[in-house]
C-alpha cells in the first residue's frame, strides 16, 4: 500500500509507514499463530515443549488431561508450524519446531512468565 486518501493527515509520515505495512494475508497468518497462544491449555502445553522434550502421556500428566485432550491441542499447534513430532519407538516426541515464529514466541513465552530459558532459541531460524 504506497498511497491512500485519508480523511486526515494527523502524522506527517504516515503515507511512508503505510508503504511498508505487510499485506492482509501475512496479519491472518499472524493472527492465527497468536490464537495458538489465546487457549490457556495450548500455551500451557507450549510453555512446556518450549523448554523439554515429551510425548503425549507425559505431556497429558503434567498439564492434568487426558491424553486425547492433549493430542487434539497437540495437532492444532502442528498444524500452526509450532510444534513437531518425531517418532521414539512406538512414541512420538514432540517440541518446539525451529523456525522463526516458534522461536519468537518462546521468547514472548519467557517473558511473560519472567523465564530465563537455558538454551534460548535464535530468532533467525
Amino acid at each position: 500500500m504506497t498511497h491512500c486518501n485519508l480523511p486526515h493527515e494527523h502524522n506527517q509520515n504516515i503515507q511512508a509507514v503505510l508503504a511498508k505495512m505487510p499485506d492482509s494475508e501475512k496479519f491472518s497468518d499472524a493472527a492465527a499463530l497468536f490464537q495458538q497462544l489465546g487457549d490457556g491449555t495450548r500455551l500451557k502445553i507450549l510453555w512446556l515443549l518450549c523448554h523439554s522434550r515429551e510425548c503425549v502421556s507425559n505431556i497429558a500428566a503434567a498439564v492434568g488431561m487426558s491424553k486425547a485432550a492433549v493430542s487434539h491441542h497437540l495437532q492444532l499447534l502442528k498444524r500452526s508450524g509450532l510444534v513437531t513430532g518425531e517418532r521414539v519407538g512406538q512414541e512420538i516426541h514432540y517440541s518446539l519446531t525451529e523456525n522463526r515464529e516458534a522461536a519468537l514466541l518462546h521468547r514472548t513465552i519467557d517473558a511473560l512468565f519472567d523465564l530465563s530459558c537455558p538454551t534460548p532459541q535464535p530468532l533467525d531460524s
